[in-house]
């Protein structure tokens, strides 16, 4: 089974999402939030399963697509893992290059438990 990590960009996004979505709700902010990080669960399983970003035309760099959100992840497949990158409005311009091990810190061991607890309405 293919581990799932979430960098601290792609944590950042979805805090992001769910402010911009809580200004209105926070319920509905909490369940598109929590629609994103089950959306890639079938990595786990499937880590190919996303498709290549065409902006990126790289192999190990994929995405889910979630509408109108595009979760874009690196695949590793020789440590088995897969690291969400960030996650992006299909209406937003992607940054020019992925975000890659140097820019980004090591990814966190956060699990989708812990991310969905940390973005709960208070």
């Amino acid at each position: 089974m293919t581990q799932i990590y979430w960098t601290s960009q792609a944590y950042a996004d979805l805090e992001s999402i769910f402010d911009f979505i809580g200004r209105t709700s926070e319920h509905y902010a909490a369940a598109v939030v929590q629609k994103l990080v089950l959306a890639i669960g079938r990595l786990e399983a499937f880590p190919v399963s996303g498709r290549v970003v065409p902006e990126y035309a790289r192999e190990d760099v994929r995405e889910v697509i979630h509408a109108p959100y595009r979760i874009v992840c690196r695949l590793l497949e020789r440590e088995n893992e897969v690291h969400i990158l960030m996650v992006y409005h299909a209406a937003r311009q992607l940054p020019d290059q992925p975000p890659n091990e140097k820019r980004t810190p090591r990814a966190s061991k956060q699990t989708r438990a812990s991310a969905m607890s940390k973005l709960e309405p208070q």
